[in-house]
């Protein structure tokens, strides 16, 4: 069995086996068990009492972090012409149409959200095979199909993120870094459960919250009670 380094062993002294703490007490001990030496991503996950493979409990949506995601985010905006000095004054990266989609078609995909107008998914649409497997298609749903581009390319730049359950029934998204005080984890973290709670499907029975974690890059995961954030 191999030895626990020094940083392992300190950490593993923070943690006590298989409790669950609070949700405030989580977003202060995740801080304390992260020794990278670089700025970590603060993720979560949670684990739900839904079938994901029965479109009746699919959980998916979208959610604006008052903190932030504490990074940059590069916003592709494809729209047509009379949208563009919106578009760009709303912060978007990139603002266009067809030589952008010409761009992805030669396999550009060098942004993290794609926004699009109605009017552009018959352009848009066709390049499913290379934004899909990316995550990056634009879909209704999460906000991002939508006539008011530079509303969305806005929610976006301010901590906008959209999430969907996995097909083991969890939801694992990054809402933030380890360097956000543990306030601000803490209410990232608690407005994104919340939203998830909202979600609930109607067909899902029994305990909807199975699980949640928190924890940094790299990190040990630290155990939150329901309870403390339902």
């Amino acid at each position: 069995m191999s030895k626990l380094t020094k940083n392992r062993r300190l950490v593993a002294d923070k943690i006590e086996a298989g409790k669950a703490y609070s949700l405030r007490e989580a977003a202060e001990l995740v801080k304390e068990i992260t020794t990278t030496k670089f700025e970590a991503s603060l993720d979560i996950d949670v684990r739900l009492g839904v079938d994901p493979r029965k479109a009746n409990q699919m959980v998916r949506g979208v959610v604006s972090l008052p903190c932030g995601t504490g990074k940059v985010t590069r916003v592709l905006c494809l729209c047509t012409p009379d949208a563009e000095a919106a578009a760009k004054e709303a912060g978007a990266d990139y603002v266009g149409l067809d030589e952008y989609i010409e761009k992805i078609k030669g396999g550009w995909t060098d942004v993290d959200v794609i926004i699009t107008m109605p009017s552009c998914m018959g352009k848009v649409g066709p390049l499913g095979r290379v934004l899909g497997p990316r995550g990056l298609m634009p879909n209704p749903k999460s906000g991002t199909v939508t006539m008011d581009v530079a509303k969305a390319v806005k929610e976006v730049k301010q901590g906008k993120i959209d999430f969907k359950v996995d097909k083991t029934g969890i939801i694992h998204t990054s809402i933030g870094k380890v360097t956000f005080t543990p306030d601000q984890i803490y209410q990232n973290a608690k407005e994104f459960i919340a939203t998830v709670i909202k979600l609930k499907p109607a067909a899902a029975k029994g305990t909807y919250i199975k699980s949640i974690y928190l924890s940094s890059t790299m990190s040990m995961g630290v155990k939150v009670d329901p309870k403390t954030v339902e």
